[in-house]
């Protein structure tokens, strides 16, 4: 049964001998049935596989054929053998090796599953995603591999095109057109640096820029903190792309028409207008999608109804695109007679027409799930989701230190030195990895992570914070103190995972 850690303070006392080579002394009652006595690891001779690094799963050593306890060596009391060798935190079970007991702690779950066997969600050490193209801002530049098709696409349409306009260039139309196509898409890099600059001005973390299929993608990991500020951060897009089709209409009037630069220039234009129209539509993940949750995030008061009148906008928008664009163009209304638009030219436009309203709709689905986390992220307090613990010393035996963990209804196990102050952690998932006729011979703290600073978190963090200190620090449990540094609990990450998947699975 979890509890929350308010009730999990370690209590003083002593939990064995401080001396790491004086086991400590066997209760006379206790010391003709040590596989009975929880007091203390009794010692036991190592068998071969222990001798050479006992391993998950090994089979424990024999003890005298006469049924009684082990003899000690020759030099000394035997340390106990160290029942998860590899230290890589596995979760070999008792089940698997034919011992009923499910938990360490008598409970009736052990758990293994989630992010990465009871690891938090962990992100991309380099957020990757294609060929890294530079730093601008600090923030990395990738080139999808999709954006070479789109760029191979873009090179053959325009040089159908010119090969009408500028009959004479024969074939170097083709390296006219791939000038184009990234000319093209250097303006999409200036759309997304304008979304970049504005974001670390408002000092929200970029994550990356990605050139992709049909466009670019500033990944921007955090929501602006005041509406305002949402719409001046999605504003600022389409506004460049309409400052650089000002711009290049401009430099138009310096050449001369019918020309190589009065074609590109003329081209980059238009693309340009296209891009701003396109992304100044009011449905999400577009740019005005983004306004239009900033105007209802300001009458509502709500950044959630905001993101969800914007998503469903989106929804609709997507479905008009796969519908309305290839009527449109069979309409003749984009500048072509309805006689041209036949053919190959139908099935391209439908084909075009369907990857967009695809974009569209996924994108919207993916912003109202990132809504859906964002809002129920403060659900999730490391105060309330703390195992209690109880302290045990070095060399108390593991039966006696879960003995006392189930009389305390506790749930986690914290090694701490004569003084109390916590030194490691014993891992669940390495517990469950010891036979229970073993565990009187194996000391507690051979199961343990050694605590790093890391792994101390604060009573008081929650949500995206909680999250974050998690994700730079990974591992499968975390010593929770509070701000005067006196013990908490411990907290596990597949509670976490529990209740991140439980807070989502509720409706907003």
């Amino acid at each position: 049964m979890d509890e929350s850690g308010g009730s999990g303070q370690p209590r003083p006392g002593n939990d064995g001998a401080t001396d790491r080579e004086a086991p400590p002394v066997a209760r006379p009652a206790d010391a003709a049935h040590p596989e009975k006595d929880p007091a203390r690891p009794t010692t036991e001779p190592a068998s071969p596989e222990e001798t050479a690094g006992a391993v998950p799963g090994a089979q424990p050593a024999q003890t005298p054929a006469d049924g009684g306890p082990p003899t000690p060596t020759d030099d000394g009391p035997a340390r106990p053998a160290r029942a998860d060798g590899d230290g890589d935190g596995d979760d070999t079970g008792p089940a698997s090796q034919g011992h009923p007991d499910p938990s360490p702690f008598s409970q009736s779950h052990a758990h293994t599953g989630g992010f990465g066997k009871g690891r938090p969600p962990q992100r991309p050490r380099e957020p990757g995603g294609g060929i890294l193209m530079g730093r601008p801002f600090g923030v990395p530049v990738y080139v999808a591999p999709s954006w070479f098709l789109v760029a191979a696409l873009i090179t053959w349409v325009f040089g159908g095109q010119l090969d009408r306009v500028l009959p004479q260039l024969g074939a170097a139309r083709y390296l006219v057109s791939l000038f184009f196509a990234v000319a093209f898409y250097a303006s999409v890099l200036v759309h997304e640096l304008a979304h970049t600059v504005a974001a670390l001005r408002f000092k929200l973390p970029v994550r990356r820029i990605q050139l992709q299929f049909f466009g670019g993608v500033s990944e921007i990991e955090k929501d602006a903190e005041t509406p305002g500020r949402e719409f001046i951060l999605a504003f600022v897009g389409p506004l460049l792309s309409l400052a650089l089709a000002g711009i290049f209409y401009l430099a138009m009037q310096t050449v001369q028409p019918g020309t190589v630069p009065g074609v590109l220039l003329a081209g980059l234009m238009i693309s340009n207008l296209i891009v701003a129209a396109f992304n100044l539509l009011p449905g999400l993940p577009l740019d005005g999608g983004r306004m239009l949750r900033a105007v209802v995030w300001k009458i509502t008061g709500r950044p959630m109804t905001g993101t969800v009148a914007a998503a469903w906008v989106g929804r609709a928008l997507a479905i008009s695109v796969l519908i309305g664009l290839p009527l449109l163009t069979q309409s003749g209304a984009l500048g072509t007679t309805a006689e041209d638009n036949v053919g190959m030219d139908t099935v391209t436009d439908a084909l075009l027409a369907a990857i967009l309203a695809a974009i569209i709709w996924t994108g919207a689905g993916n912003s109202l799930r990132a809504a859906r986390l964002r809002e129920h992220l403060p659900e999730l307090r490391a105060r309330t989701l703390t195992r209690r613990a109880v302290p045990v010393e070095t060399n108390t035996s593991l039966s006696e230190a879960l003995r006392r963990a189930n009389a305390a209804g506790a749930r986690a196990l914290v090694v701490v030195d004569a003084q109390g102050r916590p030194l490691s952690l014993v891992r669940e998932s390495a517990i469950a990895g010891v036979p229970e006729h073993r565990r009187p011979w194996v000391y507690a703290s051979e199961l343990a992570q050694e605590l790093t600073d890391g792994m101390r978190v604060s009573a008081e963090l929650a949500g995206e914070d909680l999250l974050d200190a998690l994700r730079a620090n990974p591992a499968t449990e975390y010593l929770v103190v509070e701000e005067n540094g006196e013990i908490y609990g411990v907290l596990s990450a597949t509670d976490v995972e529990r209740a991140f998947v439980k807070a989502m699975a509720r409706p907003s």
